[in-house]
């Protein structure tokens, strides 16, 4: 799913592109790290728990982007997407499937682990798993308006991304066993 969150956080950047062109690359640049900083836990900690806070980021969000409206500056706007992209990364994961490496088998129902309440959220399957059909979907819609509104390494950066997440759908299921050898 890091290709639709990579894409969902490029739209909150979206509205600094189009109306305060001069602030687009912190923007573009807070969208790209709030979108794949919570999957840092992959690597350091427990995954979804770690470096996820669905509850935490977003309730910061909000202020921050008051500030970025009231006070645009690059820091101010890098950090209202960056806490942008990493709430709606974080919360949104509990649409998804647990923590498992065979999500389709619905084995583990923990999605996230939200720090204020000191419990797992249970996972909801909406997008059944990374590289579902579905995930692709969201990943497309996402990511086709982007084509139209960025330009140059972000518009390469966002072709590249939803190809690359076609692949991955086509191959998720096939690729278990290289992930199984790897952990």
């Amino acid at each position: 799913m890091v290709i639709t969150h990579l894409a969902v956080a490029l739209l909150f950047a979206l509205p600094v592109v189009v109306l305060a062109p001069e602030l687009a690359v912190p923007a573009v640049l807070g969208a790209v790290a709030g979108g794949i900083f919570p999957d840092i836990d992959l690597f350091v900690g427990v995954h979804r728990r770690t470096f996820h806070f669905p509850v935490l980021a977003p309730a910061l969000a909000v202020p921050a982007v008051v500030v970025a409206l009231v006070a645009p500056s690059p820091l101010a706007v890098g950090g209202a997407v960056f806490l942008l992209g990493v709430g709606s990364h974080s919360a949104s994961d509990v649409l998804g499937a647990g923590l498992e490496l065979r999500p389709w088998e619905r084995t583990n129902p923990d999605a996230v682990y939200d720090h204020v309440s000191g419990r797992w959220w249970k996972a909801r399957y909406v997008i059944p798993y990374d590289g579902s059909p579905r995930d692709l979907t969201v990943s497309l819609a996402a990511g086709a308006p982007l084509l139209f509104v960025y330009d140059g390494p972000v518009q390469l950066l966002v072709a590249v991304l939803l190809v690359g997440g076609g692949l991955y759908t086509l191959l998720r299921r096939r690729l278990v066993p290289f992930f199984e050898r790897l952990g």
